[in-house]
């Protein structure tokens, strides 16, 4: 695999024309649709597990939302991988989000391993459970990339545009 992490000689997480590529591709708006909802879909199935497997109550409320959560995650990574072509021209690991992409792949078979051992029945629904908080467990670190990398961005685009204006006044 030849691909490289983000920092590695990068001062800025965008080049000017990947930028506008963004800034243009509908795949942007997917994705800032998606990554709330998933949220929003986190946060009910997490209080859903926790109660399970406190009370020992609730195991289809919770398997359902668990399903839920899995089928918008799976769909946030497909639209993220095209909006990742879009945007830099590969569908997974481009050097800007490479460890993303990396954890990414990890929350992915933490839940899929839950789906599998729900659908084949391979372990008691306690346990189904505790693999769908590992991979809650990884969401969330995930999540937390991708938010600091959106706030990296943020930044460096309020920089580039004060430098931009600082020279703008400059010349005038």
């Amino acid at each position: 695999m030849a691909a490289h992490p983000q920092g590695a000689g990068s001062a800025s997480l965008y080049t000017p024309e990947q930028r506008r590529r963004r800034d243009e591709s509908p795949w942007t708006l997917v994705q800032g649709i998606l990554a709330p909802l998933q949220f929003l879909v986190f946060l009910v199935s997490l209080v859903l597990v926790v109660n399970f497997l406190l009370n020992g109550t609730g195991l289809g409320a919770a398997t359902a939302s668990i399903v839920v959560k899995t089928g918008i995650l799976y769909t946030i990574m497909v639209t993220g991988a095209i909006w990742e072509k879009v945007v830099f021209g590969q569908y997974l690991f481009a050097p800007a989000f490479y460890w993303e992409d990396m954890v990414s792949m990890l929350v992915i078979a933490l839940h899929t391993a839950y789906l599998l051992s729900w659908l084949f029945d391979w372990f008691t629904p306690a346990g189904q459970m505790w693999i769908a908080l590992a991979a809650y467990s990884a969401y969330v670190i995930n999540a937390a990339q991708f938010l600091l990398k959106l706030r990296a961005a943020r930044l460096q685009e309020a920089a580039s545009t004060a430098a931009t204006g600082a020279l703008a006044g400059a010349a005038e």
